[in-house]
């Protein structure tokens, strides 16, 4: 077995993370040779890198078809995967990273990986490329955030090479810099180069030439969306252990063994995904699903009996996401929203993970939307939560009074079905009439956080980075992101340059008495200017069939599936 199957396979057992059939199933039994794996992302985008595809959890879905140097582990830690490749930093003036891709890496189509992928990525993540606005440059490429990637000068890259040299600007560090160029977001621009009819990217993006640029940014936005229709598969090459076979709402996402693989081949042949949109209770009943990784209670009446079931916190964050326009436009008003907000109801009836720790994640409402309940700087940094325990109807009247906003109404939008969620927004609106504000529940089977931006609801309920299910990682790069000036997982559109410099200063310095001094500033800040409520760690149920074998939990932005390819189902 090699290095990374072993470490996909023990991962976090030693840490006691849930773990199923460790030992081998009975005699007599025989393997199954498709399982079906049911969570609570959305099929939207091939592309984790973009807005899209972080804000609909496709980490969850393809990080075992589009590998990259780290992955997210099941603790939420980034773990090295040296089967696509190795990355080091090296000596020098400005901090650098030498990156250098599996010598025998090739795509399912026959096209070898290369650093023209860490180009492509660089380019389109680093907001360098830029169109003229409404208020000023616009980003070409609709990235999730530029996090690490703004901060670097170039990518040495000889086009088709396996090696590739990053170096960052003299006056910037990034102490997080394996989240770069990892499982999900490393994308095949051999297939962006050939649809933008370019000879390679890493040639058009030194040159700079506008119109290939453009065309590249069109189909990096655009070109890996999975909507209703069928998939050109030229497009969707993979670069890990599965690939795509086919996607349909009704079939559900079918990823088979990636025949030109050249780690160790997937246990199973044919992995099953059935996404938030499908009718998982019906596909559990059915014998249709092995794995289950949904939020606890979400699906109403959900049967597991027969699967080993837990329900553990998650490292993303249940949040309400305000806007800055409309009825939010007043930092009072939103502050009246926080105070008639029950948080402490919500936890204890919604918010409790039956498996939760006795100290740390999971064990009350989280008073942060950029620490972790098990840090050890959270207990320190969390005071300006104090006053917002929630249903503080006084507080919330007088503090809308002060905003001028009326008597307010307030549509919560989220992704439906989703009984928890339902039930959060009920408990909102009971809790926040006697201040005067109507909640509406604005939850839709076709929400996308993007109807915040657009003026259509007022917030989003949903987990870190607007997600409807696994979200949420140790170095919590989207959780921070998500409320930067321009970043595009901020759809909420709330701006503040001193949050800003804190955040970058962050990722760059990590003396311990900067670092909670930082911290606590910009949870003071946040807990002032109010762009979002914290409510609580997101609790996951996950749950594994009879008879599955090496599956463990992954209640993070990877999910459960992060090491799909040593599944084993025996029947």
């Amino acid at each position: 077995m090699g290095k990374q199957s072993l470490a996909r396979l023990i991962g976090s057992v030693a840490a006691g993370t849930l773990a199923a059939g460790m030992v081998a199933g009975c005699s007599g039994q025989n393997q199954v040779p498709s399982i079906g794996y049911a969570v609570d992302a959305v099929i939207a985008s091939y592309n984790g890198g973009s807005t899209l595809g972080v804000s609909s959890g496709s980490a969850a879905v393809f990080g075992r078809v589009l590998t990259g140097f780290f992955y997210t582990g099941p603790d939420g830690q980034q773990v090295a995967d040296t089967d696509a490749g190795t990355a080091k930093e090296v000596p020098g003036d400005a901090q650098t990273v030498q990156y250098r891709l599996n010598p025998d890496g090739v795509y399912s189509d026959g096209v070898p990986t290369s650093c023209d992928d860490l180009v492509l990525a660089w380019a389109a993540r680093s907001g360098r490329f830029t169109k003229p606005g409404d208020r000023g440059p616009a980003p070409l490429f609709d990235a999730a955030n530029s996090a690490g990637y703004a901060d670097i000068e170039r990518v040495d890259c000889q086009p088709g090479s396996k090696d590739a040299t990053v170096v960052f600007r003299p006056d910037r560090h990034f102490l997080p810099w394996r989240t770069l160029f990892t499982a999900g977001e490393l994308m095949p621009a051999h297939v962006a180069a050939r649809v933008a009819n370019l000879p390679n990217v890493v040639s058009a993006l030194q040159t700079g030439d506008p119109g290939g640029v453009q065309r590249l940014a069109d189909f990096w936005n655009n070109g890996w969306t999975m909507g209703s229709g069928s998939l050109d598969l030229s497009r969707f090459p993979s670069s890990g252990p599965y690939r795509i076979e086919s996607y349909s709402a009704k079939d559900g996402l079918v990823l088979v063994a990636n025949e030109r693989w050249w780690g160790n081949k997937p246990e199973t042949g044919r992995i099953v995904v059935w996404p938030k949109t499908v009718d998982v209770r019906a596909k559990v009943s059915d014998n249709a699903v092995g794995v289950v990784d949904v939020g606890a209670g979400s699906v109403k009446d959900l049967n597991l009996d027969g699967f080993s079931v837990r329900t553990v916190p998650g490292r993303g964050v249940e949040q309400l996401l305000l806007g800055t326009g409309g009825v939010f436009g007043s930092v009072d008003a939103r502050r009246a929203f926080a105070l008639c907000v029950p948080r402490q109801a919500l936890f204890d009836k919604l918010g409790k993970a039956k498996d939760a720790p006795k100290t740390g994640l999971g064990t009350a409402p989280l008073n942060s939307r950029i620490v972790q309940q098990d840090s050890l700087y959270y207990p320190a940094v969390t005071g300006a939560a104090e006053k917002y325990h929630g249903a503080d109807v006084p507080a919330a009247t007088t503090a809308l009074a002060s905003s001028g906003a009326g008597k307010p109404t307030v549509r919560i939008g989220y992704l439906q079905p989703d009984e928890r969620r339902a039930q959060t927004v009920a408990m909102i609106a009971e809790a926040c009439k006697p201040a005067g504000l109507t909640v509406v529940d604005a939850g839709a089977a076709d929400f996308t956080p993007a109807q915040l931006t657009e003026g259509k609801v007022d917030a989003v309920l949903a987990s870190t980075a607007s997600a409807p299910g696994p979200a949420g990682s140790l170095a919590g790069i989207a959780a921070t992101s998500a409320l930067r000036t321009g970043s595009g997982l901020n759809f909420g559109r709330f701006g503040n340059g001193r949050y800003d410099a804190i955040t970058d200063q962050l990722a760059a310095d990590d003396n311990s008495t900067t670092t909670l001094n930082l911290l606590t500033e910009a949870e003071n800040l946040l807990w002032s200017e109010m762009p979002s409520v914290p409510l609580f760690a997101n609790p996951r149920t996950i749950a594994f069939g009879s008879g599955l074998q090496n599956g463990i939990a992954g209640p993070t932005q990877g999910g459960t599936g992060w090491n799909m390819d040593r599944w084993v189902l025996k029947r």
